[in-house]
């Protein structure tokens, strides 16, 4: 057969192997002129826009507490995982050294007490004898003047007077004197009794105990922590957002949360704070969003997905990202169909969706923008609308 083959003119191979070329030709020719399928993007209504972040389970209110007193750690009444209320007592320490500086301030306070009433009886005194002396100077004074008793009888009269008077006067200050004792010794009880306070460890809120760092018997340093506690109604997510995509948070606006243990679960919420500052190395904003029904337990550090919904669209025309050629976040160029053919155009974009759809904002001017890319696509080529399934 190849030898018969060979044996032909050579011009009547040239003319077999043109008329191939002819065939292969002409069947592209007709391929690319017959309509092309195509899938466009239609106007849809109530479309949500999300913002996605991954964060973890945090606490607004946690705290590190521990005495504010240095002892041996003697009593330990809560643990890991418990309830408490407000004022409940925690813990003690040994406090056999302050109770003694106690018992001495009370010692003093009485003391102080004491010295108070002494003198008040001592001013008591003096104006008694003040006013037995007033009385004998008037009457000497009377005498006087009837020419009855001395001159000199009268002047000691009227010494001893002002002597009483500068005895009682000096009395009156000793009374102040002592009341500044006592008062100096009651604020020394009180300052013994408020650092005998200090060995008792008291709940500062309603909170759950998050973890026990010691046990019985340690000797604690002022300060040193002893329970992690956290307010449980103060539980909540934060999430990272990328920063090209957080613009349109806003505090308030609803979200959803998943949590890693329970993905299956979503549980509603909202936005509660936006932070200041936003992550310099990884450029993200860190956003907080408050359960509006959380679940009965948390766990700290847990990673949980956020949903936040900026807006809703009411009538939006959507394409796959991934169908833009040259998208610089705000333009770009797709494939349009303009009165049965296909173009290319560049059109303008708004916000994004979760499911990698952008929103065109302008630029159709009447045409139907296509949804699929495929090898078909060509300028000039006539195109058919595929229906969409669902209006």
């Amino acid at each position: 057969m190849q030898q018969r083959w060979y044996k032909q003119p050579k011009a009547k191979r040239s003319v077999v192997v043109l008329s191939v070329i002819f065939v292969i030709a002409l069947a592209v020719f007709l391929a690319n002129q017959r309509s092309i399928k195509v899938q466009v993007a239609y106007p849809e209504s109530d479309v949500p826009i999300s913002v996605f972040g991954l964060g973890t389970v945090e606490a607004r209110v946690r705290s590190d507490v521990g005495f504010e007193a240095g002892a041996t750690l003697i009593e330990l009444n809560v643990d890991h995982g418990d309830w408490i209320s407000k004022d409940t007592v925690l813990a003690r320490l040994h406090n056999a050294e302050q109770q003694a500086r106690v018992a001495k301030a009370e010692a003093g306070v009485v003391s102080a007490e004491a010295a108070l009433s002494m003198t008040q009886a001592v001013v008591e005194k003096a104006r008694s004898v003040l006013a037995q002396r007033q009385q004998t100077n008037r009457r000497r004074q009377r005498l006087l003047t009837q020419n009855t008793v001395s001159e000199e009888a009268a002047e000691d009269a009227q010494l001893q007077q002002d002597v009483a008077t500068t005895e009682l006067a000096v009395a009156l200050s000793d009374v102040d004197v002592a009341k500044a004792r006592l008062a100096d010794a009651q604020a020394q009880l009180d300052y013994e009794g408020v650092l005998l306070e200090h060995h008792v460890l008291r709940a500062p809120y309603d909170a759950i105990i998050v973890k026990r760092h010691h046990e019985l018997g340690t000797v604690l340093n002022t300060g040193e922590t002893l329970f992690t506690l956290v307010d449980a109604d103060t539980v909540w997510t934060l999430a990272y957002v990328d920063e090209s995509r957080a613009g349109d948070i806003r505090v308030g606006q609803p979200a959803e949360v998943r949590f890693r243990s329970s993905p299956r679960t979503v549980f509603p919420g909202h936005v509660a704070r936006i932070d200041i500052e936003s992550d310099r190395v990884n450029e993200e904003r860190r956003i907080y969003v408050t359960c509006d029904q959380c679940p009965e337990s948390f766990h700290l550090g847990e990673q949980a997905e956020v949903f936040i919904t900026t807006t809703t669209l009411n009538d939006a025309t959507l394409i796959p990202e991934a169908t833009v050629a040259g998208f610089n976040g705000t333009a770009g160029t797709i494939w349009v169909v303009d009165g049965h053919k296909l173009r290319r155009r560049t059109v303008q974009f708004g916000a994004r969706t979760l499911d990698g759809r952008v929103v065109i904002t302008g630029g159709l001017d009447g045409a139907l923008a296509v949804t699929e890319i495929h090898r078909g696509l060509r300028e000039g080529r006539r195109a058919k609308v595929t229906p969409p399934a669902t209006r």
